[in-house]
C-alpha cells in the first residue's frame, strides 16, 4: 500500500510532475484563488473547493456535494493528470482541502497522488520556488478507472444505522458538536446514530499534518469503516491518515452530517 502524505523536503526537485495548489478559507472563499494569484509552486493549479471539488448546484446534499464524474474527468483532464504522472497537492497545511482533493484523485483511481504534509511553507523552506504565472497543462486524455467503493451515499448510511452493514460510522468533528452542545452551521445539533468520534484536528502539529496513533483506540484495521464530518471536507483528513496507518477498509460520506441533518433523525450525548 502506498504512502498518502509526504514531507516537501522528501519530493524530488527535478522530478516531471503534476502540482496541485488546493488552497482555501471556508470563511472566505475568494481566498484560495487570491492566494494563488499573489504566489503558487511553479507549475501548480489551483483546485478550489467549491468550484472544482464540490458541485455546489446540487440541493439538499450537504454543503460541499460531492461532484459528478463527468465534473470530475473534466478537471483530471484539464489539469493534465494522466495514471503514470506523479502529483503532488498542497495547501496551507496543517488544512484538509489538500486531502480533500486528494481523496477525489483516489475515487478517480490515481494512485501515484501524495498530500505535502507540511502544505506550502514547507515546500518554500526547502526551496522550491513560486511563481504568479498560471500554468497551460496539455490535456490529457483519461479513460477512468472509477474507485466507487470508496464512496458512500445517504442512503447506504441510513443503513448503517439500521445494522444492516457491518460498518463503523467515524465523525471527524469537533467533540462538542458530536454530543450536541454545540452547532454553528447545521440547524440541528448532534450526530449520526451510532457514529463514534475522533476530531479530526488532533491529525494538527501547526501547520503540519501528522500521523496520530491516538486513532487506532476508536477503531482497529479490521472494522469496517466509514467517516464523515460536518460537509465531508474535514473528514478528509482523517481518511488520509487512517490510510496511512494501513486501515484498508475505509469510505468517506460527502455528504456527511450537512446532507444527513436534513432527511433523517440525530442522536445526542455519547454513543
Amino acid at each position: 500500500m502506498g504512502h498518502v502524505f509526504i514531507q516537501a523536503k522528501d519530493i524530488p526537485t527535478n522530478e516531471q510532475a503534476v502540482w496541485i495548489d488546493a488552497r482555501y478559507d471556508l470563511a472566505d472563499s475568494a481566498y484560495g484563488r487570491a492566494q494563488y494569484d499573489i504566489a503558487h509552486i511553479v507549475g501548480a493549479i489551483h483546485w478550489d473547493l467549491t468550484k472544482d471539488l464540490s458541485d455546489m448546484a446540487k440541493e439538499k446534499s450537504g454543503r460541499h456535494p460531492m461532484p459528478t464524474k463527468e465534473q470530475l474527468h473534466d478537471l483530471f483532464e484539464r489539469t493534465g493528470i494522466t495514471y503514470e504522472t506523479p502529483v503532488y497537492i498542497y495547501d496551507g497545511g496543517g488544512e484538509p482541502f489538500a486531502t480533500r482533493a486528494y481523496w477525489l484523485l483516489q475515487y478517480g483511481g490515481f494512485t501515484n497522488a501524495r498530500v505535502v504534509a507540511d502544505g506550502l511553507e514547507g515546500l518554500k523552506q526547502v526551496g522550491f520556488e513560486t511563481t504568479t504565472v498560471e500554468p497551460n497543462p496539455v490535456r490529457s486524455n483519461l479513460n477512468i478507472d472509477w474507485q466507487d467503493q470508496i464512496y458512500v451515499d445517504r442512503a447506504y448510511v441510513k443503513e448503517v444505522t439500521e445494522g444492516k452493514h457491518d460498518k463503523v460510522l467515524i465523525d471527524a468533528r469537533a467533540h462538542r458538536r458530536y454530543i450536541g452542545e454545540i452547532e454553528p452551521l447545521d440547524p440541528i445539533a448532534g450526530h449520526i446514530p451510532t457514529a463514534r468520534n475522533f476530531d479530526w484536528e488532533q491529525l494538527k502539529k501547526g501547520n503540519t499534518l501528522f500521523i496520530n496513533d491516538e486513532i487506532k483506540k476508536v477503531a482497529s484495521k479490521d472494522e469496517n469503516i466509514i467517516v464523515y464530518c460536518g460537509s465531508g471536507v474535514s473528514a478528509s483528513p482523517l481518511y488520509a491518515v487512517l490510510k496511512e496507518l494501513g486501515y484498508e477498509h475505509v469510505q468517506l460520506y460527502t455528504g456527511s452530517y450537512s446532507d444527513w441533518v436534513m432527511h433523517y433523525p440525530i442522536a445526542t450525548g455519547e454513543e
